[in-house]
């Protein structure tokens, strides 16, 4: 239940509710949309990637000199877990074609479509498989399959969303591929939401200028992590499953070919080696350093390891200078700060608010644009409400959609955010919810190509791990789609590619070099990566929350 001392500006949310309401129903639109000069100024004034110390100079590795995100540069100017000179890669614990890194979505896609090529694999995950991102995605996925859509303005929808600093190729290869995944998903199980006629139902997100979004209920990730791994677990005889057990550092060749991995079981405190013709990365992001302080949707191994592993071997990094942030993760209850609280809320109606009741911002800008507005409502203009432990938000009227689109449509359509807040005494059908943006996706990432190659032979990255897909700002529903369309890609080339290669003698020597260079620059560093697990301390997050808004500003 909301504290006492909101219900006055609850009450001025009830109050505008049924002139909001009309202006909704006659076709007008609630809020104009901003301009591109007001996106522009809101991003510059708000956007926490423009913040001063947001960005720093990486020191070492092939980014050497470019400005990154301060966090990753951190992470990135880091020690080895391992010492080479430990480990006898003249007889390997594993043999196998490929070495898939990471069992979410992306790595199990892979996995599949590398078997039907008739390449084993094996997978390395963190934890179990399954945990990850890509089960914890609640609104969607994109893809033009409406006869009024097409992948062409998905493109365009896609490329303005990244503000034009995508990779054509790569986003020419996850639109055209869109339609083909919908079709595979559904052959594998996945039960995508109908209409009536048995049509796909497809719904609006931020950024989009077509209705687009496919879905799965509010278990969209769920349905589609559950279907693809259930599918790995059923062909055991060519797909190996290695859980908690994380990949560490890669293994090259002698000719500089990338060629499997060193593996640590976080149970038995064992390392491994895998041999492997062809590996891919698909670790996902690094949500768990909540950067700027932020809270963050992303689930507990969400560490940025791909990116450590694959640096330290000499892959280039792209865009690695943007971070994206929800617009509307939970401010309160206190207990799931920063829960996801899916952009197909805004998409059937619902609207943000300020403490006045005020609708002060189009509610399906692209989401960087968003989270700014929401920023400086709560930081610039002091008009955010104030949670009991000092968090700030705004509100988010979910009560609204069901007087747009008809009562019971939230339990139909959103079950399992409507349970989540019932579980706090909150029905999300009555009452607003109070949101705040939240860490939510690493725009960058390991640099490919539409192969989902890198720089080094044998090595192939899929899903949240690469970089270029999404520019500086990714759409909702685009990352479902993504590791989807570069996992089934990654496994599909990589299968070509161990049908010829020859691996050349194994070497650790990367890292020794990469130690080398550490020290050349004069970085000295206690600091171990791949990280693996985080230190959760959310009094950290929270105190740096404050003390930005106490500043006023986030500048």
């Amino acid at each position: 239940m909301y504290p006492d001392y909101m219900r006055e500006s609850l009450n001025k949310v009830e109050q505008s509710r049924n002139e909001r309401l009309e202006l909704a129903k006659s076709g007008k639109p609630v809020f104009t949309p901003m301009t591109a000069e007001e996106r522009e100024n809101v991003l510059k004034e708000f956007h926490p990637d423009y913040k001063e110390d947001a960005r720093r100079k990486i020191r070492v590795g092939p980014n050497k000199g470019e400005m990154i995100t301060a966090e990753v540069a951190d992470m990135l100017e880091s020690r080895s877990r391992i010492k080479p000179e430990n480990f006898d890669l003249t007889h390997p614990d594993f043999n196998t074609d490929i070495l898939v890194i990471g069992g979410g979505g992306g790595g199990c896609a892979a996995a599949l479509v590398a078997m039907e090529q008739g390449a084993k694999c094996i997978v390395s995950t963190k934890l179990r498989i399954g945990d990850a991102n890509s089960m914890m995605s609640q609104g969607g996925m994109q893809a033009a399959v409406s006869r009024t859509d097409s992948p062409t303005r998905h493109y365009l929808d896609a490329m303005g969303g990244g503000h034009f600093d995508n990779k054509p190729e790569l986003v020419r290869a996850l639109t055209e591929d869109a339609p083909d995944v919908v079709k595979w998903l559904e052959e594998l199980g996945v039960v995508w939401d109908k209409n009536e006629d048995n049509s796909l139902q497809v719904l609006h997100g931020g950024g989009t200028s077509r209705k687009r979004m496919l879905s799965c209920r509010d278990y969209t990730g769920a349905i589609i992590m559950r279907t693809l791994m259930d599918e790995v677990r059923n062909h055991p005889d060519k797909i190996e499953v290695l859980e908690f057990t994380p990949t560490v550092e890669l293994i090259m060749d002698e000719n500089g070919n990338c060629a499997g991995g060193i593996l640590y079981n976080l149970e038995t405190e064992e390392y491994f080696t895998v041999r492997a013709k062809a590996t891919i990365i698909a670790t996902g992001g690094y949500g768990r350093l909540h950067i700027k302080g932020f809270d963050t949707t992303n689930h507990y191994g969400a560490t940025g390891d791909g990116l450590v592993i694959t640096y330290r071997a000499g892959a280039k990094l792209s865009y690695m200078d943007s971070v994206q942030y929800h617009p509307t993760g939970a401010s309160f209850p206190e207990q799931i700060a920063g829960f996801l609280i899916t952009e197909k809320i805004r998409g059937a109606g619902g609207q943000p608010l300020n403490i006045k009741g005020e609708l002060f911002v189009f509610p399906r800008e692209p989401r960087d644009v968003e989270s700014s507005a929401f920023i400086r409502e709560c930081l610039g203009r002091k008009k955010g409400i104030k949670t009991p432990s000092g968090r700030f938000g705004v509100w988010l009227d979910s009560p609204l959609i069901e007087m747009l689109q008809g009562e019971g449509y939230i339990n139909k359509q959103f079950p399992a955010m409507h349970r989540q807040f019932i579980r706090y005494g909150i029905d999300i059908t009555r009452e607003p919810m109070l949101v705040y943006p939240t860490l939510h996706y690493q725009n960058g990432g390991t640099d490919i190509n539409e192969k989902c190659e890198t720089n080094i032979p044998g090595l192939y990255i899929a899903g949240e791990s690469s970089g270029g897909v999404h520019g500086r700002n990714r759409l909702m529903g685009n990352s479902v789609l993504d590791y989807n369309v570069f996992g089934r890609r990654a496994g599909k080339f990589a299968a070509e590619y161990v049908k010829s290669v020859k691996i050349g003698k194994l070497s650790l020597e990367h890292i020794h070099d990469y130690e080398k260079e550490l020290a050349k620059e004069g970085i000295e560093t206690d600091r171990i990566a791949p990280v693996l697990l985080p230190s959760y301390t959310p009094e950290a997050v929270l105190k740096r929350q404050l003390t930005a808004h106490y500043e006023g500003t986030l500048r």
